[in-house]
């Protein structure tokens, strides 16, 4: 399900609102667990051969940089530990942490 906002977006920011939807409320993801799906659909896209297993990580960096993206503009919610990480601490973001759409809570 897309919003006409997605449209304006970047492929990624889509991917990502797209696999958060679809999962459970109070399930946060990791960038890696959409990079994983980013790459299993470009596999299944361009089934020449077997995909690497490591495939994922050439669409890391770009799910994490968007990722901070629809968190700064409020559309995740970027958790570490469990709670939101506010917009203006991104920047400095290290360590272990997890995607969320707004008002969601981790169980």
């Amino acid at each position: 399900m897309s919003t006409d906002d997605d449209f304006k977006l970047d492929p990624v920011a889509v991917e990502i609102l797209g696999y958060l939807r679809d999962v459970p409320a109070n399930k946060p993801v990791s960038a890696e667990q959409v990079a994983r799906s980013i790459a299993d659909k470009a596999a299944s896209r361009t089934a020449k051969e077997k995909p690497s297993p490591n495939a994922w990580r050439k669409y890391f960096q770009a799910v994490k940089n968007q990722a901070f993206h629809l968190a700064r503009i409020g559309r995740i919610e970027i958790t570490r530990k469990g709670a939101a990480v506010a917009p203006d601490d991104l920047k400095g973001l290290s360590g272990v942490w997890r995607m969320r759409l707004p008002g969601n809570t981790e169980s």
